[in-house]
C-alpha cells in the first residue's frame, strides 16, 4: 500500500476520500466530480482510492490538481487488461476482497477523512466502513437514473415474471410498471436477463439495498432528462437525492473554444465541411463480435462518410487503408473531438459518460450498445429523447448480423444533410444541448444540486 505525497495537515480542512469502482467509465466521473468541486472551493483534499494497476494506468496522465492525491490498494483483484475474460470473478473479488486494505489505507492517512465518496457498484461495505467510523458517505450512480430505478425495482420484474427470462424470445415484451420509466421493452433493458449477467447482476443488487444508510445519493444526470425518474426515486428513498449534472471534463472547456491543437487529428478535422464527419468509437473495455465489426467497417466505408475512428490501436481490420476521407486514432479528447464544427455524427456504445459528452455537444447519434446499462441508454437516445438512429443492439441480439448494406443506407441517411430523418435528430439535439447546459449553467438545476453537495459534505 502506498501514496503519491503527503497528506498535510490544516484545521477543519474537508478531507474527503474517494473510491471509484476499478474501470475506466467510474474512475473518470469520480475524478471529474473532484475537479468540478474544485472549480467551486480550493478549501477541500481528496485522497483518490485505486488499485496499484490503476494508479499505474494515471501515472501517465497528466497530474490531477495539487489537492488531489492518489492512494493504492493491493492488487488483489483480477487485472483490468482480463476482466471481460472472467466478468463474475472480477465482480466477486470487487465485492469482497477490497475492504480491508481499505480500512488500513483510512487508518494511515495522516488526515482523518471528513466524508467518503464512493461509487454505488463497489459494495455494500463502504457504507457500513462509513457508518462505523461515523464518518459521512455520498454515494455515486455513474450511470442513469433510469438504469438506477430499474436496478432498484427488481423485485417488480421478479414479481410480474419477467426475470429470469430468455431475452431471445421474450424480448419484445413490454414493461410498464416501474414507476418513473416509460413503457420499455425487455430487449431495450440491460443483459442481466440472460447468460454471466444473471449471476453478476444478482452479486451486485445488494448493494442498492444498503443506500437507505448512505448520508447522500448522486445522480450523473440532468433533472429535466428524467424528472419523472428523479421525482420517483426522491420519493422512494429515505435520504437526499442530488442530481449534479453529468461528470463529463465540461469543465475544462472555454465557452466558443475553437478546438485548434498540434494534436494531428483536431488539425484533420480543421480541413474537413461543418457536420461532416461521423465519429466512431465503441468504448474501452468491452467489443462486438469480428463479424459485426467487419460488417461494419465494409459498411461506414462503403458509405462513402468522413469519419474519425477511435481503433484502441488495433488497425489490423482496415487492411486496405481509409483513403482521404477516414482517419484512425489509437485515442482522442473525445469531448473536443464531439464539440469540434466538423464532426456531425457519433457511432457510440451508449456508455453513460459518452451519451452525456455527445448530448453536451448537441451531436446526433447512432447506437450500438452491447452491455449493462448501454441497452437503456440506446434507447433513452433513441426513443425517449429521439436525438439518434438504432444501429445495431448487439448485447439483444448477438446472433443477428447487421450487413454492410444495411450499415451503408443507415450511415449515408444519418449523415446526408438533406434527409429528413437527420434535420429531425438534429433540431432535436440543439434542442436538448440547450437544456443540458442550462442545468450546468449558475443557477441551473444541476449546479444549483451540487452546490448543495458540497455545502452538504464540507
Amino acid at each position: 500500500m502506498h501514496q503519491n505525497g503527503k497528506v498535510s495537515s490544516m484545521k477543519r480542512q474537508p478531507h474527503v476520500v474517494v473510491m471509484p469502482y476499478p474501470g475506466r467509465g467510474h474512475i473518470n466521473p469520480l475524478l471529474n466530480l473532484c475537479k468540478l468541486i474544485l472549480t467551486k472551493s480550493n478549501d477541500f483534499l481528496f485522497t483518490f482510492v485505486v488499485t496499484e494497476e490503476w494508479l499505474g494506468f494515471l501515472s501517465s496522465e497528466p497530474k490531477p490538481p495539487a489537492n488531489i492525491r492518489y492512494a493504492a490498494l493491493p492488487q488483489v483483484i483480477p487485472s483490468e487488461v482480463d476482466r471481460a475474460d472472467d466478468m463474475n470473478g472480477f465482480i466477486k473479488a470487487v465485492l469482497t476482497k477490497l475492504q480491508e486494505p481499505f480500512e488500513r489505507l483510512l487508518d494511515q492517512l495522516e488526515t482523518p477523512p471528513t466524508a467518503i465518496i464512493y461509487d454505488t457498484w463497489l459494495s455494500s461495505w463502504m457504507v457500513e466502513v462509513g457508518n462505523k467510523r461515523n464518518i459521512p458517505v455520498a454515494s455515486l450512480f455513474p450511470m442513469s437514473a433510469s438504469v438506477f430505478t430499474f436496478f432498484h425495482h427488481f423485485d417488480l420484474l421478479v414479481q410480474h415474471g419477467h426475470f429470469p427470462l430468455d431475452i431471445i424470445e421474450r424480448g419484445h415484451e413490454i414493461v410498464d410498471y416501474i414507476p418513473g420509466l416509460p413503457s420499455t421493452k425487455i430487449g431495450d433493458l440491460t443483459t442481466i436477463f440472460e447468460g454471466h449477467g444473471n449471476k453478476a447482476f444478482l452479486q451486485v443488487i445488494n448493494t442498492l439495498s444498503f443506500l437507505k444508510n448512505a448520508t447522500c445519493l448522486l445522480f450523473t444526470s440532468i433533472y429535466e432528462i428524467e424528472e419523472e425518474v428523479i421525482k420517483c426515486v426522491k420519493e422512494k428513498l429515505p435520504i437526499p437525492v442530488y442530481h449534479i449534472g453529468p461528470m463529463i471534463p465540461y469543465f475544462n472547456l472555454k465557452p466558443n473554444e475553437k478546438c485548434v491543437s498540434d494534436e494531428p487529428y483536431l488539425q484533420w478535422l480543421d480541413c474537413q465541411p461543418k457536420d461532416s464527419v461521423l465519429y466512431i468509437s465503441q468504448g474501452s473495455f468491452l467489443s462486438i463480435s469480428n463479424a459485426q465489426m467487419e460488417e461494419i467497417i465494409a459498411g461506414i466505408k462503403e458509405s462513402d462518410v468522413r469519419f474519425l475512428w477511435v481503433t484502441r490501436g488495433d488497425t489490423s481490420r482496415f487492411k486496405d487503408g481509409v483513403g482521404e476521407k477516414g482517419c484512425l486514432v489509437p485515442w482522442c479528447d473525445q469531448l473536443k473531438v464531439l464539440c469540434h464544427p466538423s464532426v456531425g455524427g457519433f457511432w457510440t456504445h451508449c456508455g453513460w459518460n459518452s451519451t452525456s459528452e455527445s448530448i453536451y455537444a448537441g451531436v446526433p447519434m447512432l447506437t450500438c450498445p452491447i452491455f449493462w446499462d448501454q441497452m437503456p441508454n440506446s434507447k433513452l437516445i433513441v426513443n425517449d429523447l429521439k436525438v439518434g438512429f438504432r444501429a445495431i443492439n448487439s448485447g439483444y441480439n448477438k446472433e443477428k448480423l447487421v450487413s454492410r448494406v444495411e450499415i451503408t443506407k443507415l450511415v449515408t441517411t444519418f449523415m446526408d444533410p438533406q434527409s429528413v430523418e437527420r434535420k429531425e435528430v438534429v433540431e432535436k439535439a440543439k434542442s436538448l444541448k440547450h437544456i443540458f447546459r442550462r442545468a450546468i449553467q449558475d443557477g441551473g438545476s444541476a449546479t444549483s444540486d451540487l452546490d448543495a453537495f458540497i455545502k452538504h459534505i464540507a
